[in-house]
């Protein structure tokens, strides 16, 4: 059984599986995903709340996470984060190489003096792995920012724009989309305009007249780096060159 019938999962498949996809882990997953992104300890039925799922089922699925280690019940009876998700998180990322490869290239480009990010594309979030403004150490910069809706980011442009117009349709059917009030034909026609130039160019919507200039990275793309700041058309050119020289050494 389904969490819900109309469950609101925080992630939708894009592709059409070749076999009947497992239920349970997709449920044990949105429950995953929903405790990993809560800032503070939350109950069973706050989760099932905001999964819009049975609160018997996120119950049962939590206490399996806390029997596995993944997740910890607190002293009030809520659950956040255990000690296996810290290890699955880390595993993944060293076993990945991205983090060690990335953060001296990284670090090189904050020599322009702008925020320098990478982060990865789930869904319709973007998940940033590195976030570094001027003036802070770049170990600071790793995980300091969570996920972010994928349309208000300069990355997740670049990351959407690699995906095909039927899967962004998919992606985005009966959902409002954050920054784009005008709905999926504004966001599809920014997407082509990102294909054709190989750059998302964003305005940071703030009092700041900031940009973002980001690109994606890897073949197959896998992830996106980016600079902001106080970037005038002028120097675009420049920093996308810069950012495709980090994206070819970090692979």
């Amino acid at each position: 059984m389904a969490l819900h019938e109309g469950a609101k999962y925080a992630f939708t498949m894009r592709t059409k599986p070749n076999a009947q996809p497992n239920q349970s882990l997709i449920d044990g997953i949105a429950t995953l995903q929903a405790l990993a992104s809560s800032p503070e300890p939350v109950g069973c039925r706050e989760l099932a709340r905001q999964l819009d799922a049975n609160p018997t089922r996120v119950n049962r699925l939590l206490k399996t996470l806390a029997y596995l280690g993944i997740a910890r019940q607190t002293a009030d009876r809520k659950y956040t984060a255990g000690p296996g998700m810290h290890v699955l998180a880390a595993q993944s990322l060293f076993a990945s190489g991205l983090i060690r490869r990335a953060l001296p290239v990284l670090e090189s480009l904050r020599r322009f003096g702008h925020t320098v990010a990478m982060g990865v594309l789930w869904n319709d979030s973007v998940s940033y792995l590195f976030h570094a403004p001027p003036g802070i150490e770049a170990a600071r910069g790793l995980g300091r920012i969570g996920l972010l809706p994928a349309t208000t980011s300069g990355i997740g442009i670049a990351l959407l724009a690699q995906l095909s117009d039927e899967e962004v349709r998919e992606l985005y059917a009966d959902k409002p989309i954050p920054m784009f009030p005008n709905g999926i034909e504004q966001l599809l026609a920014t997407l082509a305009v990102t294909r054709s130039q190989g750059h998302a160019r964003v305005h940071v919507a703030d009092e700041r007249d900031h940009h973002v200039v980001a690109i994606a990275m890897g073949d197959p793309v896998h992830a996106g780096i980016a600079m902001s700041g106080w970037i005038p058309e002028s120097a675009t050119d420049e920093l996308v060159r810069a950012l495709q020289a980090a994206a070819a050494e970090i692979g």
